[in-house]
């Protein structure tokens, strides 16, 4: 059985599989056999017996030993060097611009020029190669010297002239006035990415971090009304526009004036009657020619998207049932379909490209407005396995397998997210095109990414379909090849990088990424020296430079809730506290008490009023948590939005389903009465916070 046990063993290490895993210093957990077993199976590696084993091993040995090239090559310009080749190989790179240049072994890759191009080398004993060079740039993009922002939820943002949910005019309007009024830098959204809408009926899943694709952004957050053809309706056409117009203001009045919830589905019904009407004029010759641009510029990624989109609409978006051969993208059914449902996909096409414009134009006014960033937006770790990326990118991701985190003090079952991960060979294999092209996407019209879970571009917690979450293991994935990937597109936009780094992260992971340029995020409340007893508040002149600051996040209680305690009651009850409600009161008083402390030692507040809750109270304490991150040397400073008007309920708390609300919640104040944008812009509480912050966030230690 050792020999088996070897063979397997040695297979999963060349395949980056984690036959263990230390989850503490001093502990290590054993993966299950038959977990090593079913991802070496994602892998397309077949190691279900001892034989099949010792095969697929010796495959591997003699592949590795045979190859000349690896199959993609990614350098640092100014470092690192190209793959050794035996002596006498001659080999060149052919540069995306069309350029040969022939390597003589004097060359170093800072010679190079940054892009994606193709090395090719042929050896004297007849073999031969060619692979995807990618050389990318030694760090990523500096941001701006000191910078402040919002974050924000769009769909959470709405005026008097959203259509029940916030829209990319609310994002450009917000962006433009911020800049503006309080010389903002920035505003990170959540994830714009395509949803996979509900099946028979069944509502659209309304998290925005499990989309169906991460390539293109979802029509639902378009502005109807910007569409310059929108003005062109005449007749009856118009007055059926007006009648939709009226339904909108209703389900806008809704959720503003009456309290309901976010209603994305009513929201997108509304919109694309409209859009329908809207497609009905004809595009003036200048805007055939960007629209075709477009299309061209996009090519095949977009054909697939709008296909799937299509095919969805008539036979529901498990794609993995559908009829006939259209599980395959390029099925002669497919192609058949295409043809058929030429209307649809010409109607999804164009969507595309008018969110596309839409996007542009708000990157376009928040630089005008004088922001140094302008939107950063928001990567997701992964797609929905019934999504439109996954089937028309079925061989880059693992079949069978769902992305989640291992067992720790706050999942002791550990978690399944529900979202299959890319293959590692896939990506290299393929010189990491969809990785590329995705990244490419996302920074068309942006300043800034922030990327999701950044742990995962070093590895990911695997857990084989119908598995517990515990019996899941790491996979690794080339963190040189990923990084590179990622600074030679962020790169290319002129865009900064912020990583969510937030649990448990693996040593070296957080130096690496600084290393490269990436800002991690630090919130205010997990920021503690661990190294004392008992792990008291980090001073502020201690925090990393390299960072986006923060008080909370979209998954984290408001720093109003934070002070009230209203976030331990919330969790009680849905029934999601491991102890006592009294115990768990006690040490939530006792961790807010030592900021309280530390504030007052400061002057940052008040002292005296520790045990005040009042309304006046919780805004003094929100003003004071941001003039503590104020003295950090953090590069940027972030504002959640809801936090600068009081409001206490946080926007998804994770564990929930059905008994929280989550990502359906406009932006509120301290009662929970929904608030329009025009009158966040009015708040004399939301103005006293940002004009004190914008004041001095260019007084730091590090300036």
């Amino acid at each position: 059985m050792a020999d088996v046990l070897t063979a397997r063993a040695r297979l999963a290490a060349l395949h980056g599989i984690a036959t263990s895993y230390a989850p503490a210093p001093g502990r290590t957990v054993e993966v299950p056999e038959d977990t090593v077993v079913a991802v070496l199976a994602a892998l397309g590696v077949d190691a279900a017996t001892p034989a099949a084993a010792r095969e697929a091993l010796a495959a591997r040995e003699e592949a590795d030993r045979r190859r000349l090239l690896p199959a993609t090559v990614v350098v640092r310009a100014g470092r690192g060097a190209l793959p050794a080749l035996p002596q006498g190989t001659e080999a060149c790179v052919e540069t995306e611009d069309g350029a040969v240049l022939v390597l003589d072994g004097t060359r170093p890759p800072g010679a190079l020029p940054l892009g994606t191009h193709l090395l090719r080398a042929h050896a004297p004993d007849g073999r031969s190669a060619a692979a995807p060079l990618i050389v990318a740039p030694d760090r990523l993009p500096a941001p701006p010297v000191r910078g402040h922002g919002f974050l924000v939820q769009l769909y959470s943002l709405l005026s008097a002239r959203s259509w029940g949910m916030g829209d990319l005019g609310d994002l450009t309007a917000l962006a433009a006035w911020s800049a503006r009024a309080f010389g903002t830098d920035f505003v990170q959204v959540n994830p714009l990415h395509a949803a996979v809408p509900g099946a028979a009926g069944a509502p659209t899943d309304p998290s925005p971090y499990r989309p169906s694709s991460r390539r293109f952004p979802d029509p639902v957050h378009l502005r109807v009304t910007d569409v310059p053809e929108f003005a062109l309706l005449t007749g009856e056409t118009r007055e059926r526009a007006g009648a939709l117009l009226g339904r909108a203001a209703a389900l806008r009045d809704a959720v503003l004036d009456k309290g309901e919830l976010i209603d994305r589905d009513a929201t997108w019904e509304l919109k694309r009657r409209a859009l329908e009407l809207v497609r009905s004029v004809p595009l003036a010759p200048a805007r055939r020619a960007a629209y075709d641009a477009f299309v061209t510029e996009q090519g095949r990624a977009l054909e697939d998207h709008c296909t799937w989109n299509a095919l969805a609409e008539v036979h529901g978006p498990h794609w993995r049932s559908w009829p006939g051969g259209l599980a395959d993208p390029r099925s002669a059914a497919t192609a058949r379909a295409r043809a058929e449902l030429a209307g649809p996909i010409g109607f999804h096409r164009w969507l595309a490209w008018l969110t596309d414009e839409q996007l542009a134009a708000a990157q376009r006014a928040a630089r005008a407005a004088g922001m140094r960033v302008g939107l950063v937006h928001d990567l997701a770790v992964g797609v929905h396995p019934s999504g439109a990326d996954t089937w028309a990118q079925q061989d880059a991701f693992a079949a069978g397998m769902s992305v989640g985190a291992p067992p720790d003090a706050f999942s002791p079952r550990g978690q399944d997210w529900g979202l299959p991960p890319w293959r590692p060979d896939a990506l290299e294999a393929s010189g990491y095109r969809p990785y590329r092209e995705l990244l490419r996407g996302l920074l068309r019209h942006a300043g800034g990414l922030r990327v999701d879970h950044v742990m995962g571009l070093f590895r990911l917690w695997w857990v084989p379909q119908g598995a517990e979450p515990t019996r899941g293991t790491y996979v690794r994935y080339d963190p040189g090849a990923m990084l590179g990937v990622l600074a030679l597109e962020a790169h290319r936009a002129g865009a900064t990088v912020v990583g969510e780094d937030l649990g448990t992260v693996e040593p070296g992971v957080r130096e690496e990424l600084a290393e490269r340029g990436v800002l991690g995020t630090s919130v205010l409340w997990f920021e503690r020296d661990y190294a004392a007893e008992p792990a008291p508040p980090l001073p502020p002149g201690r925090w990393r430079a390299g960072c986006l600051a923060t008080a909370t996040t979209h998954d984290l209680p408001s720093t109003a809730a934070r002070l009230t305690g209203d976030h331990v009651g919330l969790r009680h009850r849905l029934g999601l506290l491991t102890r006592p409600l009294a115990e768990e009161q006690r040490e939530d008083a006792r961790e807010v008490g030592e900021w309280l402390e530390l504030f007052e030692r400061l002057g940052l507040l008040p002292e005296g009023r520790r045990g005040d809750r009042g309304e006046e109270y919780v805004e003094a304490f929100v003003l004071a948590v941001h003039r503590y991150l104020l003295r950090t040397p953090a590069r940027l400073i972030g504002v959640w939005l809801p936090d600068a008007v009081g409001d206490r309920r946080p926007q998804n708390v994770p564990g929930t389903w059905d008994e929280y609300p989550n990502w359906r919640l406009p932006v509120a104040g301290p009662g929970g009465r929904p608030l329009s944008l025009e009158e966040l812009m009015a708040s004399p509480r939301l103005r006293a916070l940002m004009a004190e912050v914008g004041a001095r966030a260019g007084a730091w230690p590090g300036a």
